[in-house]
């Protein structure tokens, strides 16, 4: 009751900072005068002057006003656009590190050019991160000439560029990419042999636009770059035609975390199905020898059972793609892990593609908080704002509307059954049409977008669906979403960073009308007829009383719903959302209120009757924290586990560079050899053992394989005081002056470009098993919980031991080749083209189709040499070794001209 007092009198945290930056926005208010004086050339000279007030010692934040005020102004004169004193207070905010929370329509894309500029002043590079290959273009574009007219550079990465072009875009001042091509960048960079072939240079700042999505949504999965390993189709295809078969109540469904468990009755039946079908070793399906076949099964069971088509997926041009459960967007090129995927292309029937081995991995929440300073904009954080903070070491900060939200958010309305709703929606679309109200149908699937559709064509309704398929069309379509009579059924994460303005949006309807008038005075007249049109058109949408959202049902997290209903009120305009629920609902059948709940609504409710209550709604609100906890949990999950690969990586990919950046390597290999010949005597001869105990045998099988070395150790032996530390230093001796005659016999410089390259291949290749042991070894270590073990702490322990003889393995393997192999350096040799084989040459005139060789060059001479000789005589001098056509330019393939009937080159040609 007190903080709820405190908070009317004095304002909230969130308020109390918002209005601790007015004096910084007043600052730079100051500014505009002395800027706006400026000319052209004066206002670009800005960033120069700037950078060397940087070099001079000046800080960010010491420039931050009249930097902000040059952006400010630069909008003005390349884009028509000035920054609201409110988007200043979101630049700062970004500026600083933190999260601005800004609703839909308030300018994001242009808040965010200001802390970009300020940072890019440096010279260390900014990232702009998008959800999409088509926003990071659409910005780059569209902000790029503010940064041009600056003097900055600006780079975009997409999926289609090769290796120098990424380079090029990295070392831009800024530079805008998807999360996707960052961290694969990345991966890929640490997977390379040589510095120069690098595309990142290193991390400074960046700022992810949508940070909720990218950050929250996206993080729950890793970025894996995967080779194929052994087909294993058949198996797939077999146990899948087993499951197929199965009783549904042999076995019980999980839906809350998509498991799959038989009942004993199931284990029964499943042995006697899988041993009919020969792919069961013995009677008992858990015996050691069918742990294959028990993981195929499991993953088989998923398949058919938790994972539905058009829902979790889709089959498209004979390809299983997943559809992203957050925003129904299609995620070509992802893949399920551990044979999941491989299960459903079995259940489909499509070609199945090998599984996959990891060669590297990265959560983005690690490969995010690499960054020394990291910003994030959106819509919606807030109610994420812990997770942000525990994650990421970043504040939300909620940043004011420049125009008051008119906006009416109805209560939800609940219906029995699934039927029942969506007549509802359809009624109340066709209503809102009627008047020409736009609409906006959220939807959590493809399934549920399509299934209202049916509704609406019943209804007579013109309407849009969007799938979310492609991001060009889909941004088009949503763009137009508010004109006069639209109906848009979209998947609630749909054209996400496109605005939806009512009566139309200018921008694009000239990019789609205007796209084929070359004419300036035609272009011209088209424009201004456009926006003539768009402001009608605007002012009846406005007097229908604007964007109208409909949400078909409650999302697992309040914020993808405050999404939705965020499209609607745009700067201050009017509009209305609406909620509309029923118990089939997955969110209320699932994690929603119990039974009885159920029962009440079901008993007391009739067919096509809604009922609507604040306590049910928070009701709904209390079952979406609840899996908002759950989700979080699942993430943290992800972010502990992947916390220990990624010291383990962060060594690794460290060594990875000091080797490439390296010179020479030889006193790494050199301790390398040193710390071998350590782990080996130290296995044979324990401390504390006696000399009688030694495994000397196994020690001399061992120097002999990993050092190439027969030590004499019948001698040493007979000496009286032998000591493991002595047999240690004269091994290490034999070892050194092993490698330094087979180092006298190589050239320098190509010996330590093999020890760098053996090295680095070597570390990938252990370092790649590594990963699939740790893969492995997490998929079971939940199972000490039931011996009363924490799994993370279990698998933290095992994976440091496994890190350990990683390590040791990478060693001896590196001394074994260095020391056992042959090398055998030899100069290039001089490249020849092999001789082609024996075949005549002519060239037949397509027109005539007479051979017209004479026509070749040189060819017109040696016919008139073989004329004046006669085959006699040249064929005489020919034997003689004399060659009469030394001088002519004849094709060695060419007939030879004295007529001996062999080729130029076996007969006068032949070289001596």
């Amino acid at each position: 009751m007190f903080g709820a007092l405190a908070k009317s009198l004095f304002g909230s945290s969130n308020d109390r900072y918002v209005k601790s930056l007015d004096k910084l926005v007043r600052q730079i208010a100051a500014y505009e005068p002395q800027i706006k004086a400026l000319s052209d050339a004066e206002l670009a000279a800005q960033t120069p002057k700037f950078r060397e007030m940087l070099a001079g010692g000046s800080t960010l934040d010491q420039i931050l006003p009249e930097a902000f005020a040059t952006v400010r102004e630069a909008s003005i004169r390349t884009m028509g656009m000035r920054h609201f004193d409110v988007q200043m207070i979101g630049g700062i905010v970004l500026h600083r590190g933190e999260i601005a929370e800004m609703r839909t329509g308030e300018g994001k894309t242009l808040v965010a050019t200001l802390a970009v500029y300020l940072n890019a002043l440096e010279g260390k590079g900014v990232h702009v991160v998008t959800v999409n290959d088509y926003l990071a273009r659409r910005d780059a574009e569209t902000m790029g000439v503010l940064y041009n007219f600056l003097g900055l550079t600006v780079g975009v990465i997409v999926p289609s560029l090769n290796e120098e072009q990424r380079r090029e875009a990295y070392n831009s001042d800024i530079t805008y990419a998807t999360n996707n091509e960052l961290g694969f960048d990345y991966l890929r960079d640490n997977m390379k042999h040589e510095r120069g072939q690098m595309v990142h240079r290193p991390f400074n700042f960046a700022i992810v636009d949508e940070v909720d999505s990218i950050l929250i949504d996206e993080a729950r999965t890793p970025l894996i770059i995967s080779g194929p390993t052994d087909d294993k189709s058949d198996l797939y295809v077999a146990v899948d035609a087993v499951v197929k078969t199965i009783d549904p109540a042999l076995y019980e469904a999980d839906e809350k975390t998509k498991n799959i468990s038989l009942t004993e009755d199931g284990v029964e039946w499943i042995e006697r199905a899988l041993e009919g079908a020969g792919l069961l070793v013995g009677s008992n399906l858990y015996d050691v020898e069918n742990t294959m076949v028990v993981h195929h099964l499991d993953q088989a069971l998923k398949a058919n059972v938790m994972f539905k088509r058009d829902i979790d997926y889709i089959v498209k041009d004979g390809k299983i793609v997943i559809i992203d459960e957050f925003t129904g967007r299609m995620m070509d090129g992802r893949r399920w892990s551990n044979g999941l995927h491989q299960a459903v292309e079995a259940k489909e029937g499509v070609r199945i593609e090998p599984e996959n081995q990891t060669m590297a991995s990265i959560t983005f929440q690690n490969y995010f908080r690499m960054y020394p300073k990291l910003a994030g904009m959106t819509g919606t954080a807030a109610t994420e704002a812990p997770e942000f903070f525990d994650i990421y070491k970043m504040n939300v900060v909620s940043i004011p509307t420049n125009v008051p939200v008119q906006r009416i958010d109805e209560e939800d309305e609940f219906y029995k059954n699934t039927t029942d709703k969506f007549q509802a929606i359809a009624k109340l679309i066709r209503e809102k049409n009627e008047i020409g109200q736009p609409v906006l149908v959220g939807t959590v699937s493809i399934e549920k977008s399509e299934l209202l559709s049916e509704y609406l064509r019943k209804e007579g309704v013109k309407h849009n669906v969007l799938n979310a398929r492609f991001h060009e069309m889909e941004a088009h379509i949503v763009a137009q979403a508010g004109r006069l009579g639209a109906v848009t059924i979209a998947t609630n994460m749909a054209g996400r960073g496109t605005d939806i303005q009512l009566g139309g949006n200018i921008e694009f309807r000239i990019a789609d009308e205007l796209a084929d008038v070359t004419d300036e005075a035609e272009r011209e007249a088209g424009e201004a007829r456009i926006r003539a049109e768009v402001a009608a058109e605007k002012a009846k949408v406005l007097e229908a009383g604007g964007l109208c959202v409909i949400g078909t049902e409650r999302h697992e997290s309040r914020r993808i719903d405050n999404q939705l209903r965020g499209r609607s009120g745009r700067q201050g305009d009017p509009g209305l959302s609406k909620f509309y629920l029923c118990l089939e609902d997955d969110l209320l059948r699932i994690f929603g209120p119990d039974t009885l709940f159920a029962r009440m609504m079901n008993s007391n409710l009739a067919d096509g009757e809604a009922i609507g209550s604040k306590w049910l709604s928070k009701a709904i609100e209390t079952a979406q924290k609840k899996v908002e906890a759950r989700n979080y949990d699942i993430r943290k999950q992800v972010v502990e586990y992947d916390d220990v690969m990624n010291d383990q990586r962060k060594v690794i990919y460290e060594q990875r560079a000091d080797i490439m950046d390296a010179d020479a390597v030889g006193d790494v290999v050199a301790d390398m050899r040193n710390d071998t010949v350590n782990s080996l005597v130290g296995d044979a001869c324990p401390p504390g053992s006696y000399p009688e105990q030694w495994n000397i045998e196994g020690l001399r099988a061992r120097i002999r394989d990993v050092l190439g070395i027969d030590a004499p150790f019948e001698a040493w032996m007979e000496e009286d005081g032998v000591e493991p530390e002595l047999i240690e230093e004269r091994i290490a001796a034999l070892a050194e002056a092993k490698m330094a005659e087979k180092v006298a016999e190589i050239d320098t410089e190509a010996w330590q470009g093999l020890e760098k390259s053996i090295l680095l291949e070597r570390l990938d290749h252990h370092w790649k098993e590594h990963l699939a042991t740790l893969d492995a070894l997490r998929q079971v270590v939940f199972l000490r919980a039931y011996a009363q073990k924490t799994p993370i702490n279990e698998y933290k322990q095992e994976a440091f031991g496994l890190f350990e003889r990683m390590l040791d393995a990478i060693r001896e393997d590196v001394t074994r080749i260095l020391m056992t192999a042959e090398f055998r350096m030899r100069a290039p040799e001089e490249f020849q083209l092999p001789e082609l084989p024996d075949f005549l040459t002519s060239h037949i005139d397509p027109f005539t189709g007479e051979n017209d060789a004479q026509a070749i060059p040189g060819a017109a001479a040696m016919l008139g040499a073989m004329a004046a000789q006669g085959p006699d005589q040249a064929a005489a001098a020919g034997q003689a070794g004399d060659n009469p056509y030394a001088g002519l330019d004849i094709s060695r393939n060419a007939p030879c001209p004295c007529g001996s009937g062999q080729k130029y080159k076996h007969c006068h040609g032949a070289l001596a």
